[in-house]
């Protein structure tokens, strides 16, 4: 796998989602000391954030949207099945938990994926880079980054409201057309599938959007549009690594919700002593996450045979923090 020297440039050629994890796993064991001080000390505690606020605000918050929803769901017809109230429960558990720990993504989980980012470029580079170093870029790259997440959560927000009135249209329509049940709950299901494919193909523009936004001198629109060029024809290989990463958050977030929030075995003993492991366990997924996406960019920017000195700023600011250790 050929890559640039020193501060040059890298050339990966280009590779598939498993290709791209086997990559990611040599970088970690490259500089594994930056990495593990992102996990611990941005990472770990925005995790918890986001696995308590749910289970926290269950009774306050999470139980009485689910009921909201569930009562729009009915009027549209849909019959409330055991699957709707799971899928309605999933989804007022996701949007509290999104509101209430929305802070410290803002800050930890952004400060967490520029560190990441400038970690990977500096192991490319060959000259990893201090804490402290890692600290200062991530500061400087954060309002860039903080624009391009501040509108991703804003197409986020527009696709799942399209997706709700959607959904509530179809079925309306279908209900008052005098179709049974089943055609409704198929009309439904419909719906949700344009909706997955719609916010997968979004989070995996956004995802490389951000990396390209600490990396290069954009941000905000620019960011995603550079986002859609860069992955001309690997889009396939973004929304395989998007759905790793999210069947490993949705099962460290099940065993979380079946381990921890129930407190107890049945015989007493307790089960809270599992929760620090599952939101280490969840922060180590997003670390690998946020490490392929910095991979994948690479692999985009080799694919377009461009070097990372041309990102801008950021790239320059690298390469003179590595030069000065």
């Amino acid at each position: 796998m050929a890559r640039g020297g020193g501060g040059g440039g890298v050339r990966l050629p280009p590779m598939n989602a498993m290709e791209i994890l086997r990559e990611t796993v040599r970088v970690l064991r490259a500089d594994p000391h930056a990495f593990m001080s992102v996990l611990f000390l941005l990472l770990c505690p925005a995790s918890g954030c986001l696995l308590l606020s749910a289970a926290a605000l269950d009774g306050a918050a999470v139980l009485p949207l689910t009921r909201r929803l569930l009562v729009a769901a009915a009027a549209s017809g849909l019959p409330l099945t055991h699957f709707v109230r799971q899928l309605a429960h999933h989804l007022a558990a996701t949007l509290v938990a999104s509101v209430a720990s929305f802070p410290a993504l803002f800050t930890l989980l952004l400060a967490a994926r520029a560190a990441v980012a400038y970690a990977v470029a500096a192991v490319y580079a060959g000259k990893p880079l201090a804490s402290a170093d890692l600290s200062l870029l991530s500061r400087r790259a954060w309002p860039r980054l903080a624009a391009t997440y501040a509108l991703a959560c804003a197409a986020v927000i527009a696709c799942l409201a399209a997706f709700l009135v959607l959904l509530f249209t179809a079925c309306s329509a279908l209900k008052s057309m005098l179709y049974p049940p089943d055609i409704v709950v198929c009309g439904g299901l419909v719906t949700v599938l344009a909706f997955c494919v719609a916010y997968a193909h979004t989070i995996v523009v956004c995802n490389l959007g951000g990396v390209i936004a600490v990396l290069e001198d954009v941000a905000g629109v620019n960011a995603m549009r550079r986002s859609v060029q860069l992955m001309h024809g690997q889009m396939h290989v973004g929304l395989l690594i998007f759905l790793g990463s999210t069947i490993g958050l949705a099962f460290v977030d099940g065993l979380f919700e079946h381990r921890v929030k129930t407190l107890s075995y049945g015989d007493g003993s307790s089960r809270l002593w599992e929760g620090p492991l599952l939101v280490l366990m969840y922060s180590f997924v997003m670390l690998i996450e946020s490490m392929m996406n910095a991979v994948f960019y690479f692999t985009c920017r080799s694919s377009s045979l461009k070097i990372l000195d041309e990102g801008g700023d950021s790239a320059e600011e690298l390469e003179m923090i590595a030069s000065a250790n």
